[in-house]
Parts: structure tokens; sequence; C-alpha cells
């Protein structure tokens, strides 16, 4: 029988996470260990408690800019290897306590040599985290490095990501503040990476809008869209009559581009009104191909599971819409065809069926 899932239920659910920030998803515990051990004293409190319930407030200012400010504490406690080394490891382990089977997570380097390590130091910090959690907690977690939309290093963080794309790093990124900072800013980086045969996803259509999503695919050729939610400015919606798409929606939805929706995030820096109002809910009707994302755990005091459960909630989604979006997140990650099959027909579709068909009674 198809219950309507729950959240206890959902978290048993194998599920495929593609936009997480590392820098996002810290432990609020960890965040005062790393402080006091690194001599960092900028943060606004101690106690592990309180830190979360600032974060989470500081993040509800409706305001992308303002979000992002509170990355200054995270970033901060993140400057040397055992720290990255750290975070990396407890991110592979919450997300295995969720049910997450296959993430991929990224981080910006350039962010964390500001008391001296190198950009190669960061990321093989970052790399041996990811595969101790993922080995002990059995989840792969690939990394995805990131240039700062405002800065100009994207040309050397595109190399960095081609030379680990062995060693863990699945792709390339780029990320901040979109007004006035256009994708095209960053061109030969893109050009580089598609002339290398390499993944990268952009981050286009949150805090900005279609302008961003048309560069970073049509000028850039994103393989993925991070958030990409106002591509709804290009949807025509006129009560009693069927949505009319615009060119440019009509084209990510026929060239299957995947879309990183992140509700919560969304509601927090303005892009979407509520979780009921957020565009996910016309997309998913639409047959975009739109996936389920957290964006940044600590700001959105969120998992992947509460992501599902709110949509749960707000769509009446079943267990068949879940699958749905999940199938769709392992289909667009970047890993290898092979191994994406082989974890949608051997662990995501008998994982959901096992869920679906059971009632998703709790385990004795």
């Amino acid at each position: 029988m198809n219950e309507r899932p729950t959240l206890a239920a959902i978290r048993r659910a194998p599920k495929v996470l593609l936009h997480d920030h590392l820098d996002g998803g810290l432990r609020p515990e960890t965040i005062v260990d790393l402080a006091r051990e690194g001599g960092y004293d900028g943060l606004p409190t101690t106690d592990p408690s309180s830190l979360g319930g600032w974060f989470a407030e500081m993040s509800n200012s409706g305001s992308l800019e303002r979000y992002l400010e509170t990355f200054s504490h995270t970033v901060g406690v993140l400057q040397s290897e055992e720290a990255l080394t750290r975070v990396a490891y407890e991110c592979a382990e919450d997300l295995a306590r969720d049910g997450v089977v296959y993430a991929e997570v990224r981080y910006a380097p350039e962010l964390h040599t500001a008391e001296g390590l190198s950009l190669e130091q960061v990321v093989e910090a970052v790399l041996a985290g990811f595969e101790r959690g993922g080995r002990e907690h059995g989840i792969r977690v690939g990394a995805l490095v990131t240039a700062m939309r405002h800065q100009a290093r994207s040309m050397e963080i595109a190399e960095l990501a081609v030379r680990y794309r062995d060693a863990g790093v699945a792709g390339f990124d780029i990320a901040g503040a979109e007004a006035g900072y256009p994708p095209t800013r960053h061109l030969d980086a893109f050009e580089y990476l598609q002339r290398e045969n390499s993944h990268f996803t952009i981050h286009a259509g949150e805090g900005f809008g279609l302008p961003s999503i048309w560069q970073a695919i049509q000028w850039c050729g994103a393989d993925r869209l991070g958030h990409g939610v106002r591509i709804i400015d290009d949807i025509e919606v006129e009560d009693g009559q069927a949505p009319q798409l615009g060119r440019l929606a009509a084209y990510v939805r026929d060239k299957r581009i995947p879309l990183e929706m992140c509700p919560t995030s969304n509601i927090q820096t303005g892009a979407a009104k509520s979780i009921a109002e957020h565009p996910i809910g016309l997309l998913r009707a639409l047959n975009f191909r739109v996936t389920v994302n957290t964006d940044n755990r600590l700001m959105s005091g969120t998992s992947l599971s509460e992501e599902f459960a709110k949509l749960v909630e707000a769509f009446d989604y079943t267990w068949d819409d879940l699958q749905w979006f999940t199938v769709n997140a392992m289909k667009s990650a970047f890993l290898d065809f092979s191994q994406r099959l082989e974890l949608i027909n051997g662990v995501i579709k008998p994982g959901f069926a096992q869920l679906k068909w059971s009632g998703a009674r709790p385990l004795a």
C-alpha cells in the first residue's frame, strides 16, 4: 500500500543529495570545538545549543546577502587540515544517518587558505574526510570544488577540479551573490572544463532572474542549475488554462537540465514565500528535471528527509513522488553512468518499493 510518507519513514529511504555546502552543514558543537582549538574568537556564543539557534535566526532574514554573512564563522574555524578533515567526515556521517546513499558536497577551497594552507592541502584534507566517512558509514560522497563568483580565481579552481577528478572531486561550481556577478565573468573556466570533458554546475536563478539562468546554460554550458528557482518567471500561469512555457523554460525542460531545488533555503533568502508557494510544485507537475536538496543544513536547520517531509505536507506527495525526485537526482549526478544505474536499480528502487508496500512500518 502506498501510504503517505512520514518523516520517520522518509529517513529510512535511500536518498540522493546534489546541492549541499560543506561550510553550511557543520554541527554547532564542532564549531565551538574548532574555534577553541584554532583560536577563533568571533563566535556570538560558545554554547552549542544557543549557537545553533543563532545561525537559524540569522538565516531567516529574507536576504541572500545576509544569509551568506553567517558563513564568516563556519569558514573562520575551517582553516586547518585537521578541521577540514573532521568536518568532511562528520558531513558524511550525518548524511548517512539521514539515509543519504550518494551525495555531492561543495565548498570553495580559496576560502580556507587564510592561515597558509595551499589549495591542494585544502582539497586533500576534505577528500580524506569524505573517503573515511564514506567507508565507515556506507555512503559515497563526491566533492564539488567551488569558485567564488566575485573573485578572479575560477580558472585556478577549475584546474584544481580536473587535477583531482580521479581522487574524489566530482565537478566544479561557482557560488556567491549573483547580482552584479554574472557567470559569463568566468567563461574561460567553463570553456576549459568543457575541453577537459569535466562536469560543472552553476548557482543561477536564486538571487537573480532569467538572465542568470540563460547565461549559465547558453553561454557557459552548465550541466545543472544550482537552485534555478527563477525559471518560474518564464512560465505563464492563468486560471483555467494550461501553463505556457517561454522559450528558456521550454529549453530547460526539453533538455532535461537538472534543477537543484532547495526549498527551505529559498524561503530564507527570499527566492520563495513559503513551501506551499514554492515553484517546485508547478515544476514537478510540469515534469522538469527537479531534484530536492538541503543547501545549508546548519543555516536552514534541516536535513534532506525534512525537506521531503515538508513537500509531502505542502503538496500531498506520495512515495512515488519522492522516488521520482530521488531517481532524478541520481540520473543527474556527476558519477559514472554504470554506477548511477547500479544505485538506481540496486539500491534506490528496491528501497522505495520496500517502504511503499510495507506501509513503512517501523523496523522491529
